[in-house]
């Protein structure tokens, strides 16, 4: 194969439950013959290994479990991709059709486009029928929306001037989409671009967990307001989010996990 259109970035660890169906909708993509695939492993330890081995035309590489950062898993991977645009996937982020990649790839047609990725709604909550280019002028009136490399694209030749910041514990996808919009560079945000990443499933100390890296990160390159227990209580009484009415809300321990990983991780970033 000549030069690929892109090179899908896949990070794993322990996902041999989801990893061969990814790799499988992956294959099946009308543009599979103009793409190659790196997956890139952190210590799995459940048989991922052996089912990306046995997948063809994909190259592992493997890392120490110890190394891993988001940041630094992106950037070995990134290192090792020859597509102009690197699309990275969680192994648990599911295209829904077979046009899922062409799509992607066809968002740097515009040539101010550092990064793509799926939204369903735009930065103040209102519902997207189409593509959204964010600038920094929009940024910056919602600074915590972002670009994310659960299921997005960049470009190559941006991530070899500036890598991911690899001792963020998260929101490494945004910074690294934050300083390129500095830079008069655009990122889009496209429903059609959505995927399957489901995380109602996950534990309640991992959505704490969750929570409190990403609250890290942003406190690594934002001036975030002070977020003191008042503001929190404030929060989980006045504020509905997805809930439909306030006593679901309150009542809601993923909620409250979400919430009290973001006190802790504010607290930790200043």
């Amino acid at each position: 194969m000549s030069a690929p259109l892109a090179t899908v970035l896949v990070r794993v660890k322990d996902e041999a439950e989801s990893i061969g169906r990814l790799l499988e909708i992956v294959a099946g993509q009308t543009v599979a013959d103009r793409i190659e695939t790196v997956v890139v492993d952190s210590g799995s330890r459940d048989g991922t290994v052996d089912i990306v081995r046995a997948a063809a035309g994909v190259k592992l590489i493997e890392m120490p479990a110890s190394e891993f950062t988001f940041g630094r898993s992106l950037n070995i991977g990134s290192a090792a991709a020859s597509g102009s645009i690197v699309i990275a996937l969680s192994a648990h982020a599911f295209p829904g059709d077979e046009r899922w990649l062409e799509r992607m790839i066809a968002a740097f047609d515009d040539e101010r486009v550092a990064c793509a990725c799926g939204a369903k709604q735009d930065p103040f909550g209102n519902p997207l029928d189409g593509p959204l280019v964010q600038d920094l002028e929009l940024a910056r009136r919602e600074p915590l929306y972002g670009y994310s490399n659960g299921a997005g694209g960049y470009r190559t030749a941006l991530w070899r001037q500036r890598q991911f910041r690899e001792e963020m514990p998260g929101t490494e996808d945004k910074e690294w989409a934050w300083h390129w919009l500095g830079e008069g560079w655009h990122a889009v945000f496209d429903p059609a671009l959505m995927v399957e990443h489901d995380h109602s499933h996950d534990s309640l100390p991992s959505v704490y967990e969750r929570w409190r890296r990403e609250w890290v990160g942003f406190g690594m390159y934002l001036d975030l307001p002070p977020y003191p227990l008042t503001a929190l209580a404030r929060e989980w009484w006045v504020e509905l989010g997805v809930h439909g009415s306030h006593a679901r809300a309150r009542l809601s321990p993923r909620r409250a996990a979400r919430l009290l990983g973001k006190y802790v991780g504010q607290r930790a970033s200043r």
